[in-house]
């Protein structure tokens, strides 16, 4: 009973952050570990433990979504499962550790650029903004790395979307959600048919993590935009520093 108490407020709280800005596997992967599942099992079973919150917090954001007008949605819907098909195919033929230990640098870019993109001098952001080839290529490469490994993909897909030019937080955790939950879904299926889920523990995870996200969704719409985003830094450092600690 402990157990699933565990799992479920580990869900709660990785469903929130995921909401907000990102690194919730940070707290459902030990969750996972506590309750005996190994390394591997655990890191599969965390994904797919936290894909539906995904689309709970997309539902809870879909009106900024609907007005997003910086990027075209549909296209980037487009690059997101072709990027994660490729990751989840480049994980078949080659060690995790290729990537692991480029995440913590990846995270640690990724809330730099987020933090310049919003906070520097508009001379400043108008300098770092990518054409829309160019942009269209920096996400490929994220959705690429998403459907690899994804540990930190929240920051990664921010700093993509600041350098297309988003500014609105609600909107862009909004779109983040949507292409986490496409490139990530090509993971899943190998998951599944590699047989690495553990569905007992999924399961009270998943609901946790549905209520948690979909609640951090409505309560940051209520919240001063500048409050998330100082928020989303303070996160994004915390756990670049975890990541560089535990040597991912």
């Amino acid at each position: 009973m402990i157990t699933v108490i565990v799992l479920i407020g580990a869900g709660i709280l990785a469903g929130a952050l995921n909401s907000l800005a990102g690194g919730g596997s940070l707290v459902t992967f030990p969750a996972l570990l506590f309750a005996g599942l190994n390394p591997i099992d655990a890191n599969a079973s965390s994904v797919v433990a936290l894909f539906p919150a995904t689309f709970a917090s997309v539902w809870a954001f879909r009106r900024h979504i609907r007005d997003v007008a910086e990027v075209n949605v549909t296209a980037l819907s487009i690059v997101s499962l072709l990027g994660g098909v490729a990751g989840a195919l480049l994980l078949l033929s080659t060690p995790t550790s290729v990537f692991a230990a480029l995440v913590p640098w990846l995270v640690l870019i990724s809330t730099i650029i987020f933090a310049v993109g919003n906070f520097a001098p508009l001379d400043v952001v108008r300098r770092l903004a990518l054409g829309p080839r160019g942009a269209l290529a920096a996400h490929f490469i994220v959705s690429v790395y998403g459907g690899y490994f994804g540990g930190g993909i929240g920051f990664l897909l921010l700093a993509a979307l600041t350098l297309f030019g988003m500014r609105d937080i609600n909107a862009m955790n909004g779109l983040k959600m949507w292409l986490v939950g496409i490139m990530t879904a090509a993971s899943i299926l190998i998951f599944v048919v590699a047989d690495v889920i553990r569905w007992p523990e999924v399961l009270p995870m998943s609901v946790g993590a549905v209520i948690g996200g979909y609640a951090a969704a409505h309560v940051a719409q209520r919240l001063d935009q500048r409050m998330v985003k100082y928020f989303i830094i303070v996160w994004g450092v915390t756990v670049t520093a975890y990541f560089f600690w535990m040597g991912v």
